[in-house]
């Protein structure tokens, strides 16, 4: 027999509990109407919302926001209904234009929207039902369907809603028919527009409404147009035509007026593009199809691993962008692992692979991933990450065997690729022993370069890194510096010139494996902002052209091996003087010729004999000139070394043309850009 259950325990609130006498209360006051109370609150301020005007309300349910993101996922709305139709296979091409007057066009040539009386609403055309009702269309049931990327049926009603004016074309049956909406409600009927020949399909012609999202709302044409490609990549069976407005393009690079998207290659096509410029672990990429696509259960990867660049995934369930990921890419991790680590097995290396984790596997990978699934489940509307449990045992069975056979079929180039991936393993786990042992002995120092003079600060806040030419500069700078938060590495001569040297160079190169362990974030996809062991890292060299050409390589080394110390604004170069003026008891330092000159006029008497002197290099400065005139903060001038975020493109060919193994391309860069340009010096 069971026990009584015992008595919950009085709180202050209330002794209520079953069986118990609820004790007197005093009578609760009701506040009068207007102040708040019952009386405020009626049937009458409850309202109900009827057809697209929840979407007008609260766009942000349905599309994530209101933003330029938002403005776009539109287009991704309408163009995923097209790719259903050719993932049906009944389409065969898909257009996308945009006009200069702000609107874009999607046709197809798939079966058309139905335009027959709907069964329930008899008095409309299915076509108005479908672009006017949330939760109507043809993808609840897999039989018309069976795969789509639209599940919700809210999809173009959603796009309808947030259009200012929105037209629908539809061709079937030889005749052509025509309804246009306005802010999500029909301006009229469905028109008849009579007998038409050799068409067929659906045409979607809409402008968003600027009352949603912003006077200055308008699509990208940039955006547009790699989205547009990025589909015809994902179903090599579908041709993409792109027309744009050339006024739309002016100041655009690398968006054309018009183009035609057909990859038969499908994703190996993309991926071959995308890393086209990158070195290799394995020469060959990993591809492959299972299923037909469209149908349900198919997939369809391409993988590369890149030595010398970060890797990225880009996903997609039935032609969706799963931007946050999914089980669709948990189960290409895991295939790819157990892969690996079968065959460090069979090669007898299973011990060292034995810490190996999908991590390790994933860095440095470059990863194309494209899966159809029937009624897939997404976390939220926008459809940004995939949930179905499914799809990670379709991706991994599809992908197990034939990357098997992948390793299997070039011996060599499978153990470099595990020899890459326990790199990184070994990295990963020295990484985090160094982290371990930094907490357990915060005021030890981590085994640095013997010449280097470091700070006695141990955090990154204000602490410096001067990088300096030669042990007798370092000789003064570590005298000058302020040995708290300022540190000297001295380097010896020119170091290599990294965008001529080959990886092998690089790697043996003992100065700059002194100067990357000295910095302590690692480089390429292996950066880390947060073990950056210094704020700023100064680089101070002779104010010559020697010194200048060092100062060159430097950058050059910074640019292509830890490019995010650029971006964050870690790295500067000093600006220290070329000569010494003196006149009796004054005395002031120019930093070039024509410095000189001016301060000769500007500073000193007309008929006073000037006394110059110039610096043949940082070692002959006395300690205390140097600290004055270079490395103390309040006095000295630095230049902040930065990219522009709109001339990047310039910026890598200049430093491949100035650097690189071609000596014409220097010789006729040198000639086109003899004059120099002027820089702005930035006090810190």
């Amino acid at each position: 027999m069971s026990k009584p259950l015992k008595k919950p325990a009085k709180s202050k609130d209330t002794d209520l509990f079953e069986g118990a006498e609820p004790k007197p209360r005093a009578p609760v006051k009701v506040a009068s109407r207007g102040t708040g109370g019952e009386a405020d609150y009626t049937a009458a301020d409850i309202e109900v919302l009827e057809g697209l005007e929840p979407v007008r309300r609260r766009p942000g349910m349905y599309i994530g926001g209101t933003d330029e993101k938002a403005l776009h996922h539109l287009f991704a709305e309408v163009i995923d209904n097209s790719m259903d139709e050719a993932l049906a296979g009944h389409a065969t091409f898909i257009g996308v234009e945009l006009s200069a007057d702000g609107f874009l066009t999607v046709t197809d040539n798939g079966r058309g929207i139905p335009i027959d009386p709907h069964p329930k609403f008899p008095k409309k055309s299915a076509l108005e039902v479908i672009m006017c009702t949330l939760h109507s269309g043809g993808k609840f049931d897999s039989k018309v369907y069976e795969t789509s990327g639209g599940l919700h049926g809210v999809g173009i009603s959603v796009v309808n809603a947030l259009s200012s004016l929105l037209e629908v074309e539809v061709a079937r049956s030889q005749k052509l028919y025509r309804m246009t909406f306005e802010r999500g409600h029909p301006k009229g009927k469905l028109e008849d527009l009579g007998k038409i020949n050799n068409r067929r399909g659906t045409r979607v012609r809409f402008k968003p409404d600027t009352d949603i999202f912003g006077a200055k709302a308008a699509f990208k044409p940039q955006r547009l147009f790699k989205m547009t490609r990025s589909k015809a990549y994902l179903f090599g069976g579908v041709e993409i035509r792109w027309n744009c407005a050339p006024e739309l393009l002016k100041g655009v690079e690398d968006v054309p007026a018009e183009a035609t998207f057909h990859f038969p290659g499908g994703l190996k096509d993309y991926l071959a593009a995308a890393i086209h410029a990158d070195t290799l672990v394995h020469p060959d990429i990993f591809s492959g199809k299972s299923g037909r696509n469209g149908a349900h259960g198919a997939c369809e990867w391409a993988v590369a691993w890149t030595a010398d660049a970060d890797g990225f995934l880009s996903s997609y369930t039935n032609t969706v962008p799963t931007p946050d990921g999914g089980t669709h890419e948990s189960g290409l991790r895991s295939a790819l692992l157990r892969g690996l680590k079968d065959h460090a097995e069979r090669v007898g290396q299973g011990k060292r692979a034995a810490s190996v984790t999908s991590e390790d596997v994933m860095v440095g990978a470059a990863v194309m991933l494209s899966v159809f699934v029937r009624e897939p489940e997404f976390q939220g509307q926008t459809k940004d990450r995939l949930a179905t449990a499914e799809a990670q045992r379709i991706v991994e069975q599809a992908m197990k065997d034939p990357f098997d056979h992948w390793l299997s079929g070039n011996p060599n180039m499978a153990n470099r690729l595990l020899d890459f991936v326990v790199d990184r393993a070994e990295e990963r786990l020295r990484r985090r022993q160094e982290k371990e042992t930094a907490r357990k002995t915060a005021g030890k120092k981590l085994r640095l370069p013997g010449k280097l003079a470091d700070c006695s600060d141990a955090g990154t806040e204000g602490s410096e890194l001067f990088i300096v030419e030669g042990d007798s500069a370092g000789g003064s700078a570590k005298q000058a510096r302020d040995r708290k938060t300022q540190a000297v590495l001295p380097l010896r001569g020119k170091i290599l010139n990294v965008a001529s040297a080959g990886k092998d160079k690089l790697a043996a190169n003992a100065q700059l494996s002194d100067l990357v362990q000295a910095i302590g974030c690692g480089m390429l996809a292996q950066y880390r902002e947060e073990d950056l062991r210094y704020q700023r890292i100064i680089i101070m060299t002779d104010a010559d052209v020697d010194g200048a050409h060092i100062a060159s390589l430097l950058i050059t080394f910074f640019y292509q091996q830890m490019r995010p110390l650029i971006d964050q604004g870690h790295l500067f170069l000093a600006v220290p003087p070329l000569y010494k003026l003196t006149h009796g008891s004054k005395s002031v330092y120019a930093r070039d010729d024509a410095h000189k000159e001016a301060l000769i006029k500007s500073e000193f008497n007309a008929n006073a004999k000037v006394e110059v002197n110039r610096f043949k290099g940082l070692g002959e400065m006395m300690p205390a000139q140097l600290k004055e005139t270079t490395m103390d903060p309040a006095r000295r001038t630095l230049l902040k070394v930065v990219l522009l975020a709109d001339d990047r493109d310039t910026t890598a060919d200049s430093v491949e043309r100035l650097m690189g193994t071609k000596a014409e391309a220097r010789f006729a860069f040198i000639s086109d850009k003899a004059e120099f340009a002027s820089e702005e010096m930035l006090d810190v």
